[in-house]
Order: C-alpha cells, then sequence, then structure tokens
C-alpha cells in the first residue's frame, strides 16, 4: 500500500541503517575482516543474522559498520546517505541516533564524532531542505554502570553543547537487565542539569519494571517500552502522563521480545490512550522501511489506516522538533486525515 502522509521515525539506529554497499566499500578500503567474501554474502549474513531467534546473533551485525565508522569522513558519509534515504522514502521527520563513544576506536573523541555526524546532517539538509532531522545521542549500558561510566558522563556532559546545531536529546542503549535501569540514574541526573532533555530504552528484553525505573529517571520517552502492557496500572500511568512508547514492530519480532505481530500489544496500548509511535530502529539489519512497518499494522497488528496518521501526530507531538515546526507537520498529517472523511 502506498502511503502518501507525511512521515517519521523516532527510533532509528545511524549504524543499523546504512548502506550496505557503502559498508562494503570501507571494509575493502580500511581492510576489515568480514563474515563474507561478497557484498551479497554480507547481505545475505545479514538476513541470517535478522533471522537467527538469537539476540547475541543479531547484535553481530553491528560489528562491521562500527569498525569502518572510526574517522570522521566515514560517520559523515554513512550520515549523509541516510538522510537522503529518509527523503527519498518521504519522511518529513527523523530523529537519528548513535552512541559516540562507539567511535572512539582509532583516535576520536566522543566530539569528534558528534561534529561528524552534525556535519553530514547539515550537508544532507542543504540538499533536502524540506525534511528535518534531530540527533539523539545515546549512552551505552555494556555490563554494569560502572563499566564505561565516564564514557557516558561524557556524553551526558557535552551532548547539549550541540543542541543549537541539531543534537536534542539524549539516549541509554545496549544491554538490558544486566544490573538495574536504576543504577544508571546519575547520568540521567547529569544530563538533566545540564538542560538537555532525556530518553531511555527500556521495556523490551527486560519486564515493566525497567520503563518504571525509565519514568523514574525522567524519561518521557521510551524506547520500545511494549512491555508495559503486563503491567495495567503503569500503562494507565503511561497514557495519563503522556508518556510515549517508540514501538519498533519487526525489530521486535526478529529479536524475540514478542512472538509475532499478531501478538504483539501496541494496539491493545494505543487503545489505552498511550501515545503510541512507529518506528524502523534498524532499516538496514531489520531489511525493514517504515511503510513495511504500516503494512504490519494494518494487516497483523490491528490498526486501520487512520491510525497510522494519528500515531505520526504522536511522532511529531512526542519529538524535540521546535514548536512552529511541529505545527506544521501536524497540520499536513490533519489535512491527510480530512481526506479520509
Amino acid at each position: 500500500m502506498k502511503y502518501d502522509f507525511p512521515k517519521v521515525d523516532l527510533h532509528l539506529h545511524l549504524d543499523g541503517s546504512f548502506r550496505p554497499e557503502t559498508v562494503w566499500e570501507l571494509v575493502e578500503k580500511q581492510g576489515v575482516e568480514m563474515p563474507a567474501d561478497t557484498l551479497q554474502g554480507y547481505k545475505d549474513w545479514m538476513e541470517k543474522c535478522s533471522n537467527s531467534d538469537s539476540v547475541n546473533e543479531y547484535l553481530k551485525m553491528f560489528d562491521a559498520p562500527l569498525q569502518v565508522m572510526q574517522d570522521k569522513d566515514s560517520i559523515r558519509r554513512i550520515t549523509e546517505e541516510l538522510i537522503e534515504d529518509l527523503h527519498k522514502q518521504g519522511l518529513a521527520y527523523a530523529e537519528i541516533r548513535f552512541a559516540p563513544q562507539l567511535h572512539t576506536d582509532k583516535g576520536l573523541s566522543q566530539r569528534d564524532a558528534i561534529e561528524a555526524v552534525l556535519e553530514g546532517r547539515k550537508n544532507a539538509l542543504n540538499r533536502y531542505p524540506d525534511i528535518r532531522i534531530g540527533i539523539i545521542c545515546c549512552m551505552m549500558c555494556v555490563g554494569t554502570e560502572k563499566d564505561n561510566w565516564d564514557k557516558n558522563m561524557e556524553t551526558a556532559s557535552i551532548a547539549h553543547e550541540y543542541m543549537n546545531d541539531g543534537v536534542v536529546c539524549v539516549d541509554l542503549a545496549g544491554a538490558e537487565g544486566i544490573v538495574p535501569l536504576s543504577n544508571f540514574a546519575p547520568l540521567f541526573k547529569k544530563a538533566h542539569e545540564t538542560g538537555i532533555p532525556c530518553i531511555c530504552h527500556a521495556g523490551d528484553s527486560q519486564d515493566w519494571h525497567t520503563v518504571k525505573d525509565a519514568i523514574d529517571m525522567g524519561a518521557k520517552r521510551i524506547g520500545h517500552g511494549h512491555h508495559v502492557y503486563e503491567n495495567p496500572e503503569l500503562s494507565r500511568y503511561c497514557a495519563d502522563h503522556e508518556i510515549a512508547l517508540e514501538i519498533c514492530p519487526t525489530s521486535n519480532v526478529q529479536c524475540k521480545t514478542r512472538e509475532s505481530y499478531g501478538m504483539h500489544p501496541a494496539y491493545n496500548l494505543y487503545a489505552l490512550g498511550v501515545p503510541i509511535t512507529i518506528n524502523t530502529d534498524n532499516m538496514t539489519m531489520a531489511r525493514v522501511s517504515l511503510d513495511d512497518e504500516y503494512d504490519h499494522c494494518l494487516k497483523e497488528m490491528g490498526f486501520e489506516y487512520e491510525d497510522l496518521i494519528l500515531m505520526n501526530i504522536n511522532s511529531i507531538k512526542y519529538s524535540f522538533l521546535p514548536e512552529k515546526d511541529k505545527q506544521e507537520i501536524i497540520t499536513r498529517l490533519e489535512n491527510c486525515l480530512d481526506t479520509l472523511v
């Protein structure tokens, strides 16, 4: 089906949404070891990993893009190309997230990595001024909170310096459940002190308790968050207090945090009044676009076409766009709703 309304993706990882051809070119140039001998073999390997029923196998797909994204030119190029692809797919707005600390293995600082992403963003927006892009800087859970505390604190401390240049918030991503999410609370406190908003991955591979922890730490938007459905009281809290969930249907099914699209609770949460948004997570690794996700929403998850437009209004409402830009896109979406009557 064709989706002609303005589309929005709030949960999109840079290192999971690259052009395979570009990564393969950079791999050959940089001499990075790969799990395949050809570009097609690399694509086939990613397809196998994404359907392996193993989160560990899925995470292996991040190795190659992260290995080549260790210099400014490569980071800039992959950012610029992603925004170009989003423009071609008809997106009006997207928030692209990445972890600056994961791009410092060959001498770059976190500041260098942020500036490279922002340069790619600037170049792309100069060419495609009708799309808007926000950049999210991720802190990382890679073990206990002590394992990379200094790197996370650096992310929390410097991200706000680039808010006038395109950075819109900080996030906490990585492995859930190694230690209680609440152990990371001081990082969120530090970010709040600088004035930058915070969001958080939670309630995906772990249960609703992590969603509560994220809310308690000040997150007004939750990455994934669908396991909140198992707690009716907390689900109602999210509805009443406008805690938006960044739902990524295909990612949830591939990583086995939900059995199937049909068993996903996104529609039930939406019916409860929880602000639901639909997103891709990792376009390349999951092999999906927003159009693909919308197909699943309509065919398997219980949503109607009108709901897709309303959820994109949610996406804009709970985005970090300036208010004047929000209203412009919301008006366009409301006009699309009027044509359905």
